[in-house]
Order: C-alpha cells, then sequence, then structure tokens
C-alpha cells in the first residue's frame, strides 16, 4: 500500500522526497484554482527543470477528452518511463491526474499531493482511479497505487467553506461504517471547529484498515460505499444542473437515504437513524429533489460499479459503527427512501 505521509512542511518534505526518489523528469498537474492557491508553495522546490500542466477545474472535466489534453503535453514533453507525475490537487486531479500516469507508457510514477479535505481523507487512500464516462461517474479506471501521498493540512487554508464542508461528509461516513465513538465525537454545530489534522488521520486509519483487508474490492472495501449509491446518481443527475452538488453534499444526502434504507433492510434501529438524520442535516441542509427527478436519480443507481447484473447493492448499516455489503434494494425501494429524504 502506498506510503501517506502527513506534513506541516509540504516544501520541505517534496523536497527530501524527491532527493531520495530516481527519477528523469518531472511532471506537474494541477487544476486553475490549485495552480494559485497551492502550485506557489511547492514551485522552489522543482526548480526550472519540470513540466507544469494546468486543466479546468471541476468534476465535469475530468473526462478522456481532458485526459487525452494531458497524454498530449506528456508525449510532448518527452517524458520517458522513469518520470515522476505529481498531481496537485483535490479528487479529480489525483484520480484523473493518476489515471493519466498508470495508461502512459503502460505506466509511470506518480506522486498525490491531495488538497482537499475530501481528498486527503479519502480519495487519497487506496488506489482508485478514474474518470466519468458519458455522464457516469468513475466509469473508466484502473487500481494503482502511487509511490506516495504526501497530505498537507495547511492546504485546507485555501478551501472555500463548502469545499471543507463537502469533504466533512466522508469524516462522518467513516465513523457511521467502523467507529462509532469516533462519530459521536464529531462537532456537528460547529462543524468548521473540528481538529482536522486529528480526523484526517484517524479517516486513514480506517481506510488503509479496510482497503488492506480488501484492496480490489471483492467484499469488505465496498463499506466505503456507505452512502454512495445514491449519493453518486444524485451527484450525476444534477452534475450540470444548477442544483449542481458538490461529491460531499451528494453524499450526505445518499447517507439519509441510505440510513432508511438500513433500518428496513437491516434492523437499524429509529433512534440511531435519527441521530443520522438530524447530524447531517444539521450540517447539509437540505437538496429539494422534485418528484419529476425520482425515477431519473433511481435508473442512475443501475449503473453502481457493486451491482450485479440488474441487481442493485447497497452497503447499508446494521447499527452506527457497524457495517454490511451486498445487500439488494430494488428501485421500489429506492425510490422510497428517496420519498423519506424529500419528507425530512
Amino acid at each position: 500500500m502506498n506510503p501517506v505521509h502527513i506534513t506541516q512542511n509540504i516544501a520541505f518534505e517534496l523536497r527530501s522526497r524527491l532527493a531520495n526518489l530516481s527519477h528523469s523528469s518531472i511532471f506537474l498537474l494541477s487544476d486553475e484554482n490549485t495552480e494559485k492557491m497551492c502550485f506557489p508553495a511547492i514551485a522552489e522546490v522543482l526548480g526550472d527543470d519540470f513540466y507544469h500542466f494546468t486543466v479546468p477545474q471541476g468534476e465535469k472535466h475530468k473526462t478522456l477528452e481532458t485526459c487525452s489534453l494531458i497524454w498530449k503535453e506528456m508525449t510532448a514533453a518527452g517524458l520517458d518511463r522513469k518520470a515522476i507525475m505529481i498531481n496537485l490537487g483535490g479528487g479529480v486531479i489525483g484520480d484523473m491526474g493518476g489515471f493519466c500516469a498508470s495508461i502512459y507508457k503502460r505506466g509511470i510514477r506518480f506522486i498525490t499531493i491531495p488538497t482537499t479535505l475530501l481528498s486527503q481523507v479519502d480519495a487519497s487512500v487506496g488506489g482508485k482511479l478514474g474518470v466519468d464516462f458519458q455522464g457516469l461517474k468513475n466509469h473508466l479506471g484502473v487500481f494503482n497505487e502511487p509511490e506516495m501521498v504526501l497530505i498537507a493540512p495547511e492546504f485546507l487554508q485555501t478551501l472555500p467553506e463548502r469545499e471543507l464542508r463537502s469533504g466533512f461528509a466522508e469524516v462522518i461516513k467513516h465513523g457511521l461504517i467502523q467507529d462509532k465513538s469516533n462519530f459521536e465525537k464529531l462537532d456537528f454545530e460547529n462543524w468548521e471547529k473540528n481538529d482536522w489534522k486529528e480526523l484526517i488521520e484517524h479517516s486513514i486509519q480506517i481506510k488503509k484498515y479496510v482497503v488492506h483487508t480488501d484492496p480490489k474490492e471483492s467484499g469488505f472495501r465496498k463499506i466505503l460505499n456507505f452512502g454512495h449509491t445514491i449519493g453518486h446518481a444524485m451527484e450525476t443527475f444534477y452534475l450540470d444542473s444548477e442544483k449542481h452538488l458538490l461529491h460531499g453534499e451528494a453524499i450526505a444526502a445518499g447517507m439519509i437515504c441510505e440510513a432508511w434504507l438500513s433500518q428496513q433492510k437491516c434492523g437499524l434501529n429509529q433512534s440511531e437513524l435519527d441521530t443520522i438524520v438530524k447530524t447531517i442535516l444539521q450540517v447539509y441542509g437540505k437538496t429539494e429533489i422534485l418528484d419529476n427527478e425520482l425515477e431519473s436519480i433511481v435508473n442512475l443507481c443501475l449503473q453502481d460499479k457493486k451491482n450485479e447484473g440488474k441487481t442493485i447493492l447497497f452497503s447499508l448499516l446494521d447499527q452506527i459503527g457497524k457495517c454490511q455489503y451486498n445487500i439488494p434494494a430494488s428501485q421500489k425501494e429506492i425510490a422510497e427512501a428517496l420519498s423519506f429524504y424529500q419528507s425530512l
């Protein structure tokens, strides 16, 4: 599994790591935001002899078309198989940059420097890489580990509040699926005052344990998808609309829906369902889902990667801190879960 280093000085850490890593050249990938807000923190480490390519920011650019532009630049730069790619950004850059590195010349090494809370607590661990295709989230991809992950909590200061809150959803999820006591310690009323460094370390420990147990998601690793079947469907449906949702916002709504399904299918008790609903709504509020949108969102669940054939499979809670996987639910039951969310 990839080594993950949490550092209070990203420039020093990157300089020392690169000094001990034989490489022919460096190719840095950023997006428009990280080029402006994060790149200056490491620019001096890279000197003058590196290639830097910046792509537009956002999930809607996480496509094969953008990958083609990246591969074109990598080819023009003459990168050989001993080159190192550095992906400086959130989950989109980490997923897409790692995917591009894994495909280029059958694979070159890459370093991930996640700059958002979401990518630091979630996407940075586990080696899942990929891009969206025909509107379907992470439809094309590979499993491949980065050479290393360098996490700098200092980059969280560059985030808008909405982006920070989005990342908090994955922290909540880790508590719900694996650590009840940690979930109960989270500050939901003043969520922005949580100790992010401590929560990043805790989330990484949970995800590393789960991924180590099941690297290729054949079973147990699926618990990390709690909230994601319906959440991804909502994220995809609203991607190009005025109600565009950040990943964590969609997953927050998905966790409420799937907590209700957990009560129906796995016996999650009413008190814990109420706790999940109350705490998530306290942080994220509610997304308005119109009746005429329900069918489309339900149909998008048919594309979830956990599914087997036409059976839609969920990861659901027995109780807070304990999660099952491969739990089937019908389209009617998914629609009922969304209706429950609408009724709140």
